[in-house]
């Protein structure tokens, strides 16, 4: 049976893993890791999930578990991310990644770590998501430059980076199927006068508020007419069961760079 590392387990989305991993019978939890002082350590992962006692406690400690048939799943900050990789490729433990706002340099250290292990990057792990970001750069392509494309992402109020990971991935979708540079072209805010919009630019607005789970809308705006593509994420178990499949399937790879297109063969 595979045993399953949940990195960020007391957070919203590693407490919603410890439970569908609990429930999963396919899998089974042995560790639950969170940053040294949070208040939560020590306490047993279960019983944060909800599922009562599993007899796994929360640590700070990955090292010790890196043994055996295991794989880690990441929902923690860039910063605990990347040092986790390199205990994961230093044992050579397969990992996957869904923490988001990770900087260029932290996302090319990850690159060169997949030479040793295999590690599935990705910002969002639901099917729906994933088929979108598969499509829309078809979608762009066969627009063409006469359409503005504007990206709008809503996410909780907790949410700490912006755009969304799942924003950007969008985004560079539609950038590739228009041969742009996202880096180059992207928006992602307007104030005061900022003049006509370019042809070039690509938008990407982000909305706090609440409790929203994750809503995305991808805006293709003619003269004349207007194509937009929604994804709304109800519940958090969207992400979750997705991350377990990612976590199954790249427990059979070969060390390399993966996504989630991979594993839904897109």
């Amino acid at each position: 049976m595979l045993g399953v590392i949940v990195c960020g387990a007391a957070g919203r989305m590693g407490s919603t893993l410890v439970r569908l991993v609990h429930e999963s019978g396919a899998m089974k939890v042995v560790g639950a890791i969170e940053f040294a002082g949070n208040p939560q350590l020590k306490k047993d992962a279960g019983e944060i999930a909800g599922v009562g006692s599993i007899g796994v406690p929360i640590t700070a400690q990955l090292s010790p578990l890196l043994k055996g048939q295991v794989i880690i799943i990441e929902f923690s900050t860039p910063e605990a991310t990347l040092e986790h990789v390199k205990l994961a490729a230093e044992k050579k433990i397969p990992i996957v990644i869904g923490t988001t706002g990770s900087d260029q340099n932290q996302l090319g250290e990850i690159k060169k770590l997949s030479r040793r292990t295999p590690i599935l990057l990705s910002a969002n792990m639901s099917l729906g998501v994933n088929l979108l970001v598969s499509l829309l750069g078809k979608v762009a392509k066969t627009l063409g430059d006469a359409y503005d494309v504007e990206i709008i992402e809503a996410h909780h109020r907790f949410k700490k980076d912006a755009p969304s990971g799942t924003a950007l991935a969008l985004g560079r979708s539609v950038a590739q199927g228009l041969n742009r540079d996202l880096e180059k072209v992207g928006v992602s805010g307007r104030k005061g006068i900022v003049g006509e919009r370019t042809k070039q630019e690509i938008a990407l607005l982000s909305v706090r508020a609440g409790d929203i789970v994750g809503d995305h809308t991808v805006i293709f705006g003619g003269i004349g007419e207007r194509l937009e593509f929604i994804h709304r994420a109800h519940s958090r178990e969207t992400f979750a069961h997705g991350a377990l499949r990612a976590a199954q399937w790249l427990a059979k790879q070969k060390p390399g760079l993966y996504g989630m297109q991979d594993v839904l063969e897109f």
